[in-house]
């Protein structure tokens, strides 16, 4: 997972980015609320930020609300670092957008376990996505084969979107889950089958004789 650091003070900035590298994080670093901004804007690999609340041009504030109404379908979870004594900015953070909260100077495990406890989330995110995609493919199948289907009158094949003509089953099994049986409705069995079943019996019959 990708991480963007956005931290103006550069002592605190290298203790973050060398922790993350022990982690096994990939980790991108900005010193101001531009940078971060820009590079959540263009790198859509970022799943995870680490915002100081107070930098020059844009505050972490500032990029939380940016994160939020802009880019309300990736899945970032965001981070705000914070003195220990600033339970205002907590407050602001959070309605801003921010999901966690770390106080400067932060303690290494604690760290860890956020940001742990951050890329679980990102993940649970990201699957939850994908069933959403794969309910909307179902539904869509699902419109295609509630609408109006032109069947041949005499061969009773179909046509599909791209007009091409096929077998009524081929057409179904690519467009839901159900699989396709054969069978004999009664009215067919009257029909076709019952007469020659009787014409077989009958011939049978008269050989007996």
């Amino acid at each position: 997972m990708k991480i963007l650091i956005a931290e103006d003070d550069a002592t605190c900035r290298r203790v973050l980015e060398a922790n993350l590298a022990d982690w096994g994080f990939d980790v991108v670093s900005t010193r101001d609320g531009n940078e971060a901004w820009t590079l959540l804007q263009k790198s859509e690999d970022i799943n995870l930020a680490i915002l100081d609340y107070r930098m020059p041009e844009k505050d972490g504030h500032e990029v939380c609300q940016r994160v939020r109404r802009d880019l309300p379908a990736r899945p970032i979870h965001l981070i705000m670092l914070t003195t220990q004594s600033s339970s205002s900015d907590v407050v602001t953070g959070l309605s801003a957008g921010a999901d966690d909260f770390i106080s400067k100077p932060f303690n290494r495990d604690e760290l860890r376990a956020r940001i742990l406890a951050g890329a679980r989330i990102v993940n649970l995110q990201r699957e939850l996505a994908e069933r959403v995609r794969q309910l909307h493919e179902s539904l869509e199948r699902v419109r295609k084969l509630e609408g109006m289907l032109p069947m041949c009158s005499y061969c009773k094949n179909v046509r599909d979107d791209q007009n091409r003509w096929q077998q009524v089953e081929s057409y179904i099994a690519q467009r839901s889950e159900a699989k396709v049986s054969h069978g004999v409705c009664p009215g067919c069995y009257e029909k076709f089958l019952a007469p020659e079943l009787r014409r077989l019996e009958s011939g049978v019959s008269r050989q007996d004789l």
